[in-house]
């Protein structure tokens, strides 16, 4: 197989699974991948997915990596936080929320963290343009949710202080409607006892 041909075929697709190589020329040979990587023409993300060592330098194809390597997904958690300018602090993981089993994984372009909810809860996201690609990424009020629900010792007063949620982004941007739509959607009352704490928190 030449690698050249292999690349035409995929380059555009960013990131690929063995599936989709499969689909495109049934009679390939994997030890090509093995090769490949080897020789660092292409980088291996996680058992069955690979991408061009070409996209490391494109601004937030790491992001859009954590959708396509774990399915069904969405970035939310402190990678949104961040994003939104919600929490102060540079998250060097990115972090996303599944309806699959948790898991973590580690490549070239960063570390991949999911963390698990009933697939009921997987709401509250939208598709967000990078580029020309499209990335599954939680609204600020899902995002401020998934953190609460998963991270219960958000409990005390202390506590939420502790995340340094920006004051201006609570006061004048946070959506009070959405956030109590999505808290009742959930169905957890010690959530709900969570979210109030928090609104006490930050005078709202």
């Amino acid at each position: 197989m030449n690698f050249l041909s292999f690349r035409k075929q995929f380059f555009e697709l960013g990131c690929f699974s063995v599936h989709q190589v499969y689909a495109w020329y049934n009679d390939f040979d994997k030890n090509n991948l093995t090769r490949w990587v080897k020789q660092n023409l292409l980088i291996k993300l996680r058992q069955g997915f690979y991408a061009f060592p070409e996209y490391l330098t494109q601004r937030d194809f790491s992001w859009y990596l954590s959708n396509r390597i774990y399915k069904p997904s969405y970035v939310s958690l402190h990678t949104a936080l961040s994003f939104y300018g919600i929490i102060p602090e540079a998250v060097t993981k990115i972090t996303a929320v599944s309806s699959l089993k948790t898991a973590e994984f580690e490549n070239a372009f960063g570390v991949y963290s999911y963390q698990k909810i009933r697939s009921e809860l997987m709401f509250g996201y939208d598709l967000k343009p990078f580029g020309n690609r499209n990335i599954l990424f939680a609204s600020p009020e899902k995002a401020i949710l998934d953190l609460l629900y998963l991270y219960p010792f958000y409990n005390s007063v202390n506590e939420l202080e502790e995340l340094r949620f920006d004051e201006d982004f609570m006061g004048n941007d946070l959506n009070l409607e959405r956030l109590h739509e999505y808290s009742k959607r959930v169905e957890n009352k010690e959530l709900d006892k969570r979210v109030d704490l928090l609104l006490k928190t930050y005078n709202l």
